[in-house]
């Protein structure tokens, strides 16, 4: 089967069917989808559920490339910048791909619709190790294939260099074509297209589920940012690697690029609906009882913000070392966070002194959370 699904702008044309076992999956996911955005979840039960999701996510995805580090030390070396001797390379991986899932959120927040540019700045959070400054990567400008790590042979060879702009910007128009597809069925085409187009010599795996993930966001299965897709494909790789791979060849040009991917599909639906189901029993075990969802005011705050309301709940007041301590930063880098967030309109001063200077909420954002309390 070959949809009639691309525009006039773009030849590429992916060939699949829609299964009985696809079929069912997107029902599961539209099932729990629903149940999720139903959940009574509070800004501190949604912040952690979120931070240990992306954590979980950050894990998964560089371990699925060879990143040594446990869960644990991700989270520390996260939170709090902890330093593990040897492990500089997989400290610097984590950094990136975890400032990579505030990229993604970000761009979620933002105007509709995908740009080669933000797929190219992705890139650069994930090669960056966390530098927000990067410039967006661009493509590769030779030929790179992906070996064996055992016996060196050759297990894919991408298209040659002069032919990734136009792919890439086929795969765009197609992503964000208006069509009748449904989200999950497009996210999984687009990562089976972007690792095919293979466009960089490295980070393609990580920066295709990223692209995964914003595809997702964007077309509304955010879930609330509760789900590490990347966990599935972790639990088994060998299945990830396989359902990746098909077509007569390893070769682009001797068969993938025209491949039927029904296979690739019904196994990133169902990774999709067994994370989202994961999610709802946590998600559900979690909710307080009559508990309103704040979820619609925690999206007009960035992730930091929402991390912020946890320690106001606990007291209407906070200081900068209170702040640093929950981001594991250093304290005059918290100060100058809360200054912005003032100058923002998040934070207004409470106390001016210079010794004991502390903050509270706004007045709007306070009565706002105290309304759905």
């Amino acid at each position: 089967m070959r949809p009639a699904l691309a525009t006039k702008e773009t030849k590429f044309q992916p060939v699949f069917s829609i299964t009985p076992s696809i079929a069912r999956g997107l029902m599961r996911i539209e099932a729990v989808k629903h149940a999720i955005e139903a959940l009574p979840i509070t800004p501190r039960v949604l912040a952690n559920l979120r931070e240990t999701a992306r954590l979980y996510s950050t894990h998964y995805s560089t371990m699925i490339e060879g990143n040594l580090l446990t869960q644990e030390q991700v989270g520390k070396v996260i939170a709090e910048g902890q330093h593990f001797p040897g492990r500089e390379r997989d400290q610097h991986e984590v950094r990136g791909y975890y400032a990579a899932l505030d990229e993604v959120e970000r761009l979620a927040g933002s105007k509709p619709g995908l740009t080669e540019k933000n797929i190219q700045a992705l890139h650069a959070l994930v090669m960056g190790g966390g530098k927000t400054r990067a410039k967006p990567t661009p493509y590769r400008d030779g030929q790179n294939v992906i070996r064996d790590s055992r016996t060196s042979s050759i297990v894919y060879m991408p298209p040659e260099a002069k032919f990734v702009p136009e792919l890439m910007t086929e795969m765009v128009l197609w992503i964000n074509a208006k069509d009748e597809l449904p989200v999950p069925l497009k996210a999984a085409i687009a990562h089976y297209q972007y690792a095919t187009i293979h466009p960089y010599y490295d980070g393609n795996g990580r920066t295709a589920r990223l692209l995964t993930t914003l595809i997702l966001h964007l077309g509304g299965y955010g879930l609330k940012g509760l789900y590490a897709l990347e966990e599935y494909y972790a639990r088994d790789l060998k299945a990830y690697y396989e359902a990746l791979t098909v077509g007569p060849s390893h070769n682009y040009h001797l068969g993938r690029a025209e491949a039927d991917i029904t296979g690739w599909i019904a196994y990133f639906v169902e990774g999709m609906a067994t994370s989202f189901e994961k999610v709802h029993a946590q998600a559900k075990r979690e909710a307080q009882s009559g508990a309103a969802d704040r979820s619609q005011l925690l999206r007009s705050l960035d992730a930091k913000q929402r991390k912020a309301l946890t320690l106001f709940e606990r007291s209407r007041e906070v200081t900068a070392k209170e702040i640093a301590e929950l981001f594991g930063f250093q304290q005059r880098p918290a100060a100058a966070l809360c200054q912005r967030w003032v100058a923002e309109g998040f934070l207004v001063v409470a106390d001016s002194s210079k010794k004991a200077r502390r903050y509270r909420l706004k007045d709007e954002l306070e009565e706002r959370i105290a309304g759905q309390a």
